[in-house]
C-alpha cells in the first residue's frame, strides 16, 4: 500500500489525570496506533482510517484543503473522556492522495476498507472530501455482496451529479452505478438535504433513483422514515458530511449551509442508526481546517465523531 503512512504520534496527546483514578482516561490513554496496516490482528474493533484528499473537491469547483482533515480531526479527538465504545479504536494510519489521481487514492481507500471489513473490523473514515464516500461505499458493497447494504448520508447536497470524471460531487451517483454492474438495489437515504443547494436535476435524479429524501426543513420530524429505512437494511453504512450542519456550527467546510441541521437534531437521527445493530462503516467528510478559527469547526466534529463511537453497537 504505497499510499499509506502511519499516524504521526504526537497527534494522540492530551492532559494526564490519572493521578485522580484509574479510570480516569482520555482518548489518546486508550486509543490503539498501529505502526502497520494490519488489520487482521484487530478483530472486533474500529478502524480510524484518514483519507488525506480533496481533489474531488477541487475538481468540484470547491475550496481547497480538506486533505488536513483526517490530523486536524485526531488532534481534536486526542483530549476528549475515554468512556465505554472508545477502547475499541485502533488508528490505522492514512491514505494519501499527493497526486491529482482521485480514481486511483478511490481504490486504494477501497482495497482497505474491504481488507478490514474482511478483517472483522469495522471503519471509520475521515475524510477529505466526499469523493471519499465512493471508495469507502464500494468497500462496504464489495464486502457484503449479499447484503441490503443502506448508504444513509446526512448532507446538504445529494452528490448526484453527472460528470465525466469523479468529483466530491459524483460519489452516490456512482455507487448507484456500481450497484447497476453488479446488479444489486441502490438503497440511498438522504437527510438534511437543502433544496436552495440542489438543482431540479439532481432532484430528478433522486427520484429516478428512489432515493429516500429529507429535507433540513424536516428533519425534526424525521425519526419516522428513517427507522422504516434501518429496519429494511441488512448492513448500514453512514456518511457525514460536515456541510450539514449550520454555518454558526461548521464555518469551516468546502460549502457553508446558510440554514442547515444543529447538532442536537442531527444526533437525534445518528443515535438509532449507532444502535441499530447494523453500522458496519462511518465517514465524517469535507472539514476544512484551513478556515477554522481557533479550532472551533474541529471541536465540533470531533464531538460528532466521539459520540458516534460512543454509541456504536
Amino acid at each position: 500500500m504505497t499510499q499509506w503512512e502511519p499516524t504521526a504520534p504526537e497527534l494522540w496527546q492530551g492532559r494526564d489525570d490519572r493521578g485522580e483514578a484509574a479510570n480516569a482516561l482520555r482518548l489518546f490513554q486508550t486509543i490503539t496506533r498501529s505502526s502497520t496496516f494490519s488489520p487482521q490482528n484487530y478483530r472486533d474493533r474500529i478502524a480510524l482510517l484518514g483519507f488525506a484528499c480533496d481533489e474531488g473537491v477541487k475538481r468540484n469547483h470547491g475550496r481547497p484543503g480538506a486533505a488536513g482533515a483526517p490530523d486536524a480531526l485526531r488532534k481534536a479527538l486526542a483530549n476528549m473522556a475515554s468512556h465505554a465504545g472508545h477502547e475499541r479504536l485502533v488508528d490505522m494510519g492514512n491514505l494519501l492522495a499527493p497526486t491529482p489521481d482521485l480514481e486511483g487514492a478511490q481504490q486504494a481507500l477501497r482495497d482497505a476498507v474491504v481488507q478490514c471489513q474482511q478483517a472483522g473490523m469495522r471503519t471509520f473514515v475521515l475524510g477529505g472530501g466526499h469523493e471519499t464516500a465512493f471508495g469507502h461505499g464500494a468497500g462496504i458493497l464489495e464486502s457484503f455482496p449479499d447484503a441490503r447494504v443502506g448508504i444513509i448520508n446526512l448532507d446538504a447536497h445529494l452528490d448526484l451529479r453527472c460528470s465525466e470524471r469523479a468529483t466530491s460531487g459524483t460519489p452516490f451517483r456512482q455507487l448507484a452505478q456500481l450497484c447497476d454492474r453488479q446488479q444489486r438495489e441502490f438503497h440511498y437515504a438522504c437527510f438534511g438535504v437543502s433544496r436552495a443547494a440542489n438543482t431540479q436535476a439532481l432532484w430528478d435524479e433522486a427520484q429516478k433513483r428512489n432515493v429516500l429524501v429529507i429535507e433540513d426543513l424536516q428533519c425534526r420530524d424525521a425519526l419516522e422514515p428513517l427507522t422504516t429505512f434501518i429496519q429494511r437494511m441488512d448492513k448500514l453504512y453512514l456518511t457525514v458530511d460536515l456541510d450539514v450542519l449550520p454555518v454558526q456550527e461548521m464555518p469551516a467546510v468546502s460549502a457553508p449551509s446558510a440554514l442547515g441541521v444543529p447538532l442536537f437534531t442531527l444526533l437525534q437521527l445518528i443515535a438509532p442508526i449507532c444502535r441499530s445493530g447494523k453500522l458496519q462503516a462511518v465517514d465524517m467528510v469535507e472539514f476544512n481546517p484551513r478556515f477554522d478559527h481557533d479550532d472551533q469547526s474541529a471541536r465540533v466534529a470531533a464531538r460528532l465523531g466521539w459520540q458516534i463511537a460512543h454509541w456504536w453497537l
